[in-house]
């Protein structure tokens, strides 16, 4: 496992979905990490989303990444910018076309990208996107690919619950490292029973490690893998 490319919609999935994952080994193991879409102009009508106030919510959430991301000791970051909550208006070949190319750049041995579920549209559309880019016989270094899920988005696709079959065992300092980073989009975080309160993060992280036989983990659903 020495190099993985985290393929997310918005900035805050990679940390709401791999972020134990990213506290256990952003500094021993090479990641690049690549965002589809922006994750702000969803808040603003169509006829706005090109005005100099999304541009700077834009460019304030992409800080807020590199913030949290630098919790983990993570630098490779790509934001692609792509707008929110309208991935599905963008030919899926162009998409298809931005990730081909990271595979091709970075070479990794294990693909995490969004849950095919999952009830939030542009995660769908980056699943579908990826799994399209990264089709057996093109990519000779990819190993696995995997997808995870993200609080408040995917276990509330009811009709198609995310079913893990991977568990990465986190520690306290795990969750807390986690936490810290999700701290950074202070738009994100909500009080509790939200699942993306501290305490909705704990919960999960017990409940996936009790489905495991720990104290904490992080779930994951492999797709495909080869060794």
């Amino acid at each position: 496992m020495d190099n993985i490319l985290i393929i997310a919609a918005h900035p805050d999935d990679d940390i709401l979905g791999c972020g134990g994952f990213l506290a256990k080994y952003g500094e021993s193991i090479k990641i690049r990490i690549i965002f589809i879409a922006e994750g702000s102009s969803c808040r603003f009508d169509g006829d706005e989303i090109d005005c100099n106030d999304v541009n700077i919510e834009i460019l304030e959430r992409n800080k807020y990444c590199l913030n949290a991301l630098s919790v983990f000791g993570i630098t490779d970051v790509k934001f692609y910018n792509l707008p929110c909550g309208r991935l599905d208006t963008i030919p899926i070949i162009d998409i298809n076309k931005i990730i081909e190319n990271e595979i091709s750049e970075c070479n990794p041995e294990i693909i995490f990208t969004h849950f095919e579920y999952d009830n939030n549209n542009d995660h769908r559309v980056v699943y579908r996107s990826t799994m399209m880019a990264a089709r057996p016989g093109i990519f000779d270094s990819i190993k696995s690919v995997i997808s995870y899920e993200v609080p408040s988005s995917t276990e509330w696709s009811f009709s198609n619950a995310f079913q893990p079959n991977l568990f990465e065992v986190l520690s306290q300092e795990c969750i807390d490292k986690k936490w810290r980073a999700l701290l950074e989009y202070k738009s994100e975080v909500l009080p509790y029973p939200h699942p993306r309160s501290y305490e909705g993060l704990v919960t999960l992280a017990r409940f996936r490690g009790m489905q495991t036989g720990v104290e904490f983990a992080e779930a994951y659903h492999l797709i495909r893998s080869m060794k």
